[in-house]
């Protein structure tokens, strides 16, 4: 009843505001169809480059790679039929079906990708704090089962959204943000401590410095570093992106405001930008991990020179 309700409220401000929604509404579609197109082209070069790049521990990679194929759904599917949303919000029965898609979607895709960027924060932790365990400890086969698990999740938050109401299912989805910058906060403030103390340790006892991980291959600390640094900035894009939505669902369904114009277009474009989170990752990617960047560049030039 309170979705039917929500729809009908939502048909008759387009009505009221025609011209300006229209305005609006073929702006964002443009630009989620531009979205759509760069977030296929950059996290399909991700993946490519992730299969090259032989630096980062695979488990590790695989976590990126999840992280990549979501981004790729997005753009995919997502944009698709957000644009499909704006072009038929005038026609109630269809519109009703295509906007149910596209909030089943982007609970799966945005629930998975939340949940593998705080994964990698998790992962990055326990590189730092377990050393020469950690390759025993974080496996490829128990990496996969935690994917598994966060595409099960993704699927069961859409299904409660199916069955029990948009509030049910987006107010889950606000809970796992919440949950997911909590523990990334308390990894990333464990990794800064513990980092600190590391380098305090290595001025004071240089000289043992290759004897610190009990004679066996050491952390790389650099390489360990720009991982860290680049899922940090992930991260940051990530909340960035989806602050603005989560701020609109809690005026209108938390604090019970009702919707005016403003916050139909306001809710437009936060869901476009909680969608080109998917286009900023691949650009985060090649910026902050090299060797990513240089397979990315490779990549291109040899599809221009076999093209031209």
């Amino acid at each position: 009843m309170e979705n039917s309700t929500n729809h009908r409220n939502f048909t008759s401000t387009v009505r009221q505001h025609s011209t300006l929604f229209a305005g609006v509404a073929t702006f964002c579609a443009a630009l989620n169809i531009f979205l759509s197109i760069t977030a296929c082209l950059g996290n399909g070069l991700i993946l490519i480059a992730l299969r090259k790049v032989s630096s980062v521990h695979p488990p590790t990679k695989l976590l990126f790679r999840c992280l990549a194929i979501t981004d790729l759904c997005v753009g995919l599917i997502a944009h698709p039929l957000l644009v499909l949303c704006f072009f038929m919000s005038t026609v109630p029965k269809v519109f009703k079906y295509v906007n149910d898609a596209l909030i089943a979607s982007s609970l799966i895709l945005c629930g998975v990708s939340i949940l593998t960027s705080t994964a990698i924060s998790v992962d990055r932790l326990l590189a730092l704090l377990l050393e020469l365990r950690y390759r025993h400890v974080v496996t490829r086969s128990r990496v996969r089962i935690v994917i598994v698990c966060f595409w099960l999740i993704g699927v069961v938050a859409a299904l409660l959204n199916i069955f029990l109401g948009s509030l049910i299912g987006l107010s889950i989805a606000s809970v796992f943000v919440f949950l997911s910058l909590v523990i990334s906060v308390f990894s990333y403030t464990k990794i800064f401590l513990k980092l600190r103390n590391k380098q305090a340790q290595v001025s004071q006892n240089h000289a043992h410095q290759g004897k610190q991980n009990g004679g066996g291959i050491p952390l790389n600390m650099a390489l360990y570093k720009r991982t860290v640094s680049s899922i940090a900035w992930v991260k940051l894009a990530l909340v960035v992106c989806y602050l603005p939505s989560i701020i609109c669902f809690f005026v209108v369904n938390i604090l019970k405001v009702r919707p005016e114009v403003g916050w139909f277009i306001a809710w437009d474009f936060s869901i476009t930008l909680v969608y080109f989170n998917s286009s900023l990752n691949p650009i985060l990617y090649c910026w902050k991990i090299k060797e990513v960047r240089q397979v990315v560049k490779d990549t291109v030039k040899q599809f221009c020179c076999s093209s031209s």
